[in-house]
């Protein structure tokens, strides 16, 4: 995919695709809810409405962005190689490209490598205004099931779209022609705008807002997107779905249980 510098033809079967990155959306975004009811009772008791209400309605919303975001990413990212090719081939009952090989192994280690990563540099670098779970069982399930939700919800919005969009917009500035350095900057760009999209939920856990915090929540989880946004230019969609699932299992259950021990 790294290869390609020239827009393909951006044409062809996307919607029943994005109706399934939808279906994943909700689905994912119902098992979150044990997670954010335990990381944030306060602010589920404040609600007006259920809880259950909220739940569904979110859920909901996740669907129609999944199946929105994830439609416009194709149209934006397959014509420069930017696409999810194995769940294509299935949805569309296609043949796969056979010389494309999967990587299956190589995209979930380098995922888990980057969680470990991300908690040797917390625990390098620990800041007092910085809020974590305590480590028990109770997390580590309740983690296991939130980790669909970085893995599919997160990668259709902030790799399929979010990548594919900033690689068309910076195509478009140098002749339609996507190099090298187009998918590397796409990549930063949706890796920081990923990490910043964790803020709104660490302050609702409680974290402070200043600087170091901040900063923290940003670059650590721009880094994991850094991998899976090289995995998605590489190897596809696919390849940074699983690796996103590998590195939160690390964060949220691997890491949960070693403090239980």
């Amino acid at each position: 995919m790294s290869e390609l510098s020239q827009p393909m033809p951006g044409r062809g079967p996307h919607l029943k695709l994005a109706l399934c990155f939808g279906v994943a959306g909700v689905i994912a975004t119902l098992l979150l809810f044990p997670y954010l009811l335990a990381m944030m009772p306060l602010k589920f008791a404040m609600l007006r409405q259920p809880w259950w209400i909220v739940m569904l309605l979110q859920s909901a919303q996740s669907g129609v962005l999944c199946l929105l975001l994830g439609w416009l990413g194709l149209v934006l990212g397959t014509r420069y190689g930017l696409d999810a090719p194995w769940l294509r081939a299935w949805v569309y009952r296609q043949p796969r490209d056979p010389a494309a090989r999967p990587h299956w192994f190589i995209g979930l280690a380098l995922g888990m490598l980057a969680g470990w990563l991300v908690i040797a540099i917390s625990r390098l670098l620990p800041h007092p205004a910085a809020t974590a779970a305590a480590p028990s069982m109770g997390w580590a399930w309740r983690g296991a099931l939130a980790s669909f939700y970085g893995g599919f919800v997160e990668e259709v919005e902030c790799r399929l779209f979010l990548a594919s969009l900033f690689v068309w917009l910076l195509a478009r500035l140098n002749r339609r022609r996507a190099r090298p350095w187009t998918f590397v900057a796409a990549i930063a760009l949706a890796a920081l705008l990923f990490g910043a999209g964790h803020l709104p939920a660490a302050f609702a856990a409680g974290m402070k807002p200043a600087f170091l915090p901040i900063s923290r929540i940003i670059l650590l989880n721009a880094l994991v997107g850094a991998v899976t946004g090289g995995l998605f230019w590489k190897w596809g969609l696919e390849h940074a779905m699983l690796a996103h699932f590998g590195a939160d299992l690390v964060l949220h259950v691997a890491w949960p249980l070693a403090g239980s021990l």
